[in-house]
């Protein structure tokens, strides 16, 4: 899995930002559960998925914000 940039994120349909969000929280899931069974290597790796997840969420609701507006 690659990170996306701020940007890439804020180019990406509601749908798609919805879907991404679900698998980073996927990824989130299983990497914990890992972390149980000790077989994670990368253990920063759980904050940055926590920080992309809380970018997605950031950028739908300035979307659905801008949309009230107008």
């Amino acid at each position: 899995m690659a990170t996306e940039t701020l940007k890439e994120y804020r180019k990406m349909a509601p749908d798609e930002l919805q879907q991404r969000e679900q698998e980073l929280r996927t990824e989130l899931f299983k990497l914990r559960t890992g972390a149980t069974t000790e077989k994670v290597k990368d253990t920063t790796r759980g904050g940055k998925i926590r920080k992309n997840i809380a970018r997605i969420m950031t950028i739908l609701r300035q979307q659905e914000s801008t949309k009230a507006q107008a």
